[in-house]
């Protein structure tokens, strides 16, 4: 998710092919968990591993997400907007 663009979308929001999401030092998200959603940046319900991420509440609502070694931003955890119910949104 550190590919993001706010200007022309997110090039790989439409790529499901079969894979791993991966930082320069951890692997973060599988293909398995992405899922198709308006934002324009790729979707995930789930990280690959439990310390994959570190997350931090935001005070808007959402959870601050760095890698889980380096501590790099990556985006944010959007909480019951997954793909089921009680899912959240990567």
């Amino acid at each position: 998710m550190s590919f993001c663009s706010f200007s022309g979308g997110e090039e790989y929001k439409n790529h499901f092919q079969p894979g791993e999401w991966e930082t320069k030092c951890s692997a973060l998200f599988s293909s398995k968990s992405k899922f198709e959603h308006s934002s324009p940046w790729p979707a995930f319900s789930e990280t690959i591993h439990e310390d994959s991420v570190s997350k931090q509440p935001e005070a808007w609502g959402p959870l601050k997400v760095c890698c889980g070694k380096c501590g790099n931003g990556l985006g944010h955890e959007f909480l019951y907007d997954g793909p089921r119910e009680g899912l959240s949104r990567f």
